[in-house]
């Protein structure tokens, strides 16, 4: 069937080196402090310090010196507007990271347009299954209470992955368009005068 075959390109071959191994390194012995920076910088929304330390498995207090510290480093930022504190990367400078992954992956640009139009038929195949345009139209067709529990779940989980689509989407197709300015460059570059 296509659609399996689209999702096992997608999840083979769309995912950072990052998120794919991020389970097996948090399977290895890590360091609490190691567990929070994996955790923080692959954040895709804000979260609060004790998400982030149940996440890491670590207490809360050393988790959130850790968190201070990447404040510092400017790979966080602290959002203090709401009830609770919280936590977020720079999403333009992980952008910008996993687009130079990409460029620098060994992958060439015609895989990376491959990868763009699969990542686009799977989100239009979930519009014509569901008949709705967004994750979140998605999430509303679970107030049809002739849903049961099974396919409740499907479409939660379709909504997450949509939503996840949506942002690799944006990436690879800065990746693409950005493809010659994101080659690494072996001389310095020479300023024009």
């Amino acid at each position: 069937m296509a659609s399996i075959y689209i999702k096992t390109q997608l999840e083979r071959c769309c995912m950072t080196e990052d998120e794919s191994n991020s389970e097996s390194l948090m399977e290895r012995q890590t360091t609490g402090e190691d567990r929070v920076r994996m955790t923080a910088r692959q954040l895709s929304e804000p979260r609060t310090a004790n998400w982030i330390a149940s996440e890491a498995d670590w207490s809360h207090e050393p988790t959130k010196r850790v968190l201070e510290r990447l404040v510092d480093d400017g790979i966080l930022h602290r959002d203090e507007s709401g009830t609770h504190t919280t936590y977020y990367p720079d999403y333009r400078r992980q952008a910008m990271q996993e687009a130079m992954r990409l460029r620098d992956s060994g992958h060439t640009v015609e895989e990376l347009t491959d990868r763009l139009a699969d990542m686009k038929t799977q989100i239009r195949d979930w519009e014509d299954e569901f008949g709705v345009e967004s994750p979140n139209q998605l999430r509303g067709t679970l107030a049809d209470e002739s849903l049961d529990a099974d396919e409740e779940d499907r479409r939660r989980e379709i909504a997450r992955k949509w939503e996840h689509l949506q942002r690799r989407i944006q990436i690879v197709g800065f990746a693409i368009r950005e493809w010659d300015f994101l080659a690494p460059t072996t001389e310095p570059a020479e300023a024009n005068s």
